[in-house]
């Protein structure tokens, strides 16, 4: 998910999110270096991995958290740090799912650990498998240790599993879109638009937008009105920043996200725009062209134009339009105070500006 005109830490919550961070790796790299130089570098190749990142999640959190009256950002850290830590498990090993060695433009922990396994003079298929196998134990203690970091909060008991309660929720929703996603890319069909939605805020948005925004809400004190109506505004935000990425994926501009316009046509990725083209007379022109690892810039653009000529493009950019006002609808909720709608505001009109 592209966050680049999102809501990013001020200088002052990226601090102390940092520290959070900062502290607990520094710690584990210490246990880990009683137990050999393997564990320590397997910790070390982890740490990079959650740096470089926009800390989106913890902005989510700490953002709530303040626009609902809470000050105390060391505590609030130590829950945006959680979430953060929870994203670095689940895309350590969605990469290890879609076989994928590079994140952020560098290597990625399996990228990393197959990189030095060919230095070694190890095979390549060997040697991605061990980069594989690695990152899988990585991804795991990512995720073990972002509950763990909740229970070092100093939060009472009863909001301390108020707040694991959510964060669970946000990888047990997470989990369900992944095995989703795999599916669909076995299926010979399209999914529906339906389908497509429903495994986007399972796999991405619940964890990014609702899981975050209802956890901040939650320290802060709020009424639990005020929580399901935040985190019905990020569900809904949620799914609407998915629709404009995958859009962004086909039709944007790689200076600006960073991503090739190559990449999800290639791969033949199963979005919304996609499922409502199938069902259209001119698919079936450039339906061999879909998923061909080897697409010419040519044969791109010519699916671009179909996509463009049977409504797909329109569709997804007026669905996602529709999500976000669904969100703006919850923001206005008489339950959320002012603060809360300033804070969130721009977010609306972020995605309306995105689809223009």
């Amino acid at each position: 998910m592209d966050t680049n005109n999102l809501v990013v830490l001020s200088r002052g919550r990226q601090e102390h999110v940092d520290a959070v961070l900062d502290t607990f790796f520094a710690t584990a790299k210490v246990r880990a270096a009683a137990m050999g130089d393997q564990y320590l570098t397997l910790w070390k190749t982890l740490e990079s991995n959650t740096t470089g990142g926009k800390r989106f999640r913890p902005s989510m959190v700490l953002a709530a958290y303040e626009a609902f009256g809470g000050q105390n950002l060391i505590v609030a850290a130590h829950v945006g740090a959680a979430f953060e830590l929870l994203h670095t498990a689940l895309i350590v090993h969605d990469d290890v799912i879609d076989r994928d060695f590079i994140r952020r433009g560098g290597l990625n922990v399996q990228g990393s650990y197959r990189d030095l396994a060919q230095t070694a003079g190890i095979a390549i298929p060997t040697a991605e498998h061990r980069g594989m196998s690695v990152a899988v134990i990585a991804g795991d203690l990512a995720l073990f240790n972002a509950f763990r970091l909740l229970d070092r909060c100093g939060l009472e008991n009863d909001l301390r599993e108020r707040l694991t309660a959510i964060l669970d929720e946000s990888m047990f929703a997470s989990a369900a879109g992944e095995l989703l996603d795999v599916d669909f890319s076995l299926r010979a069909e399209v999914p529906s638009v339906e389908e497509i939605l429903d495994m986007e805020r399972l796999k991405t948005a619940v964890y990014s937008f609702e899981g975050p925004l209802e956890a901040g809400a939650v320290l802060a004190g709020a009424s639990e009105g005020a929580v399901a109506a935040l985190g019905e505004f990020g569900r809904n935000v949620g799914i609407a920043y998915q629709i404009v990425d995958d859009i962004l994926g086909v039709f944007g501009d790689s200076s600006d996200t960073g991503k090739s316009t190559l990449g999800d046509l290639r791969e033949g990725k199963r979005t919304v725009l996609i499922a409502h083209a199938v069902r259209t007379p001119e698919w079936a022109a450039v339906e061999p062209l879909f998923g061909d690892p080897d697409l010419t810039e040519d044969e791109a653009a010519e699916l671009r134009r179909v996509l463009e000529a049977c409504g797909a493009r329109r569709y997804a950019e007026a669905l996602a339009r529709d999500f976000a006002n669904r969100g703006w609808e919850h923001l206005a909720s008489k339950e959320l105070p002012d603060a809360v709608r300033d804070e969130f505001r721009p977010f609306v009109a972020t995605v309306l500006e995105r689809v223009r």
